[in-house]
């Protein structure tokens, strides 16, 4: 197998040195993808009270949020990388110019963002054939996350500086502080706890943009100090090393979610209770994440550290190490959705059939999860040589060519079952695994340039 390899390596004290590396970085940013995604997993969980709707509501809420996130996410991963290269190379003065320049790029598109999602973006939950009672729900709670979205788009942003300067940790800190604000604040605002208003839908929103704006701040204040960035006149060249890296990730992650967007639609139309196991195996789901993308995102620094540095078998043992960690991991996890699902979606919902229909799903995505791993630790690597158009094309051909194009014709063409259209996603995975497998492998790290 192309990958086989990682589970050997010929000089075990220098994997160990490495391994704890990728130890690290990882393990920081396995928790701060966990305790961010729980930021949405709560919602999910609290809203469950209030119905079906409201979950539906919630979920579309927060599908349109991380589409619009897209763009960032290639800015970050952009500036992620050639940090990276800066800081192996010793050039950490640069390194501040970059961080600087990504900060005021991010502000202007966290603008536009805003202000068009808040002001449209409930007319997109009516054109995805959401009914009317979610319409409702949802609109507001997409007018309130939207119109202070800076205070995730800076969380996102300052993270990846860091990442590329090899620091995690704080950025873990800052998810964890959000996290811990954002239950004390959720649960009272949904429904009228400690002496304060029951706002349902609307009152989570709020608690998010409540403490996702004090997760900010301390990353800001943290970066400030320790000098991350450094105040200067715009570097704009500087910005187009960053944004050349950048914008295919844009581009793969707005295949990525417009596609999720079509093939969500494909779910809501087999109906409100089809939608709500849908979002709440996501939920399960993005839990298994975790380990892929710290990983990835370990193999994507210490590829550019190493890289930067010129040292290109430390690059290729981190991958391996990072590889090797992640299957490990996500087999575990396999495991869990596989032989107990009923009880992970009964956490969620004690509808009967919602935990029927949610329970089949997750023992689908067990099947996906050594795929996942091996995409995201190969993606990653890939990113952090600065080959990330080859990673958007397999994700547009994934994504649009194989998960929405066969969801499609399963669901209108033949009208299969809801299962049918949700095992689509396991052929995704295969592809994108053994792809980007296939191109690390032919891939020369001699002389990468950024």
């Amino acid at each position: 197998m192309l990958f086989s390899f990682a589970i050997f390596d010929s000089k075990p004290r220098k994997s160990v040195s490495i391994r704890r590396d990728v130890f690290r970085l990882s393990m920081p940013v396995l928790l701060s993808s966990l305790f961010q995604r729980l930021v949405s997993i709560v919602d999910v969980f609290l809203t469950g009270g209030l119905g079906a709707s409201a979950i539906a509501a919630t979920g579309l809420g927060q599908l349109l949020m991380v589409t619009t996130m897209t763009v960032f996410w290639g800015l970050s991963t952009g500036v992620t990388v050639v940090i990276s290269h800066l800081w192996g190379a010793g050039r950490r003065e640069e390194a501040a110019r970059a961080a600087y320049v990504a900060c005021l790029a991010g502000l202007v598109m966290t603008v536009v963002c805003s202000l068009a999602g808040s002001r449209w973006g409930g007319d997109i939950a009516r054109l995805m054939g959401a009914s009317g009672d979610v319409q409702e729900l949802a609109a507001e709670y997409i007018r309130l996350v939207f119109l202070w979205m800076l205070w995730t788009t800076g969380l996102n942003l300052l993270s990846a500086i860091m990442h590329g300067a090899g620091n995690t940790r704080t950025p873990m800190e800052a998810i964890i502080l959000v996290n811990i604000l954002h239950v004390l604040l959720a649960w009272p605002l949904i429904y009228g706890k400690w002496g304060m208003p029951a706002l349902g839908v609307k009152g989570a929103a709020i608690a998010i943009n409540s403490s996702e704006f004090v997760g900010f701040a301390y990353l800001l204040i943290q970066a400030l100090r320790k000098r991350y960035i450094t105040f200067s006149r715009p570097d704009f060249g500087l910005f187009g090393r960053i944004w050349k890296i950048g914008w295919p990730v844009a581009l793969e992650r707005v295949a990525q979610q417009s596609g999720q967007l079509f093939y969500s639609s494909f779910i809501i139309a087999y109906g409100t209770t089809a939608y709500a196991a849908h979002q709440i195996g996501l939920s399960i789901e993005s839990l298994s994440f975790m380990p892929g993308a710290g990983m990835g995102i370990a193999a994507a620094t210490l590829m550019g550290q190493s890289l930067g540095a010129g040292k290109i078998r430390r690059a290729r043992i981190s991958h391996n190490e990072a590889l090797r960690l992640a299957i490990v991991v996500m087999t575990v996890m396999a495991l869990v959705f596989f032989f107990a699902p009923h009880f992970l979606i009964g956490l969620f919902s004690q509808d009967p059939d919602v935990i029927e229909k949610g329970s089949m799903f997750l023992k689908l995505v067990a099947f996906a999860q050594i795929p996942l791993a091996i995409s995201f630790v190969y993606a990653g690597s890939l990113r952090g040589t600065g080959d990330t158009f080859y990673v958007f094309i397999i994700t547009l051909v994934a994504m649009w060519g194989i998960r929405v194009a066969l969801s499609w014709v399963a669901s209108s063409w033949l009208h299969l079952s809801l299962y049918a259209v949700w095992g689509v996603f396991l052929i995704d995975w295969y592809f994108r695994g053994a792809a980007f497998a296939w191109r690390y492998h032919r891939r020369d790290l001699h002389g990468v340039v950024l």
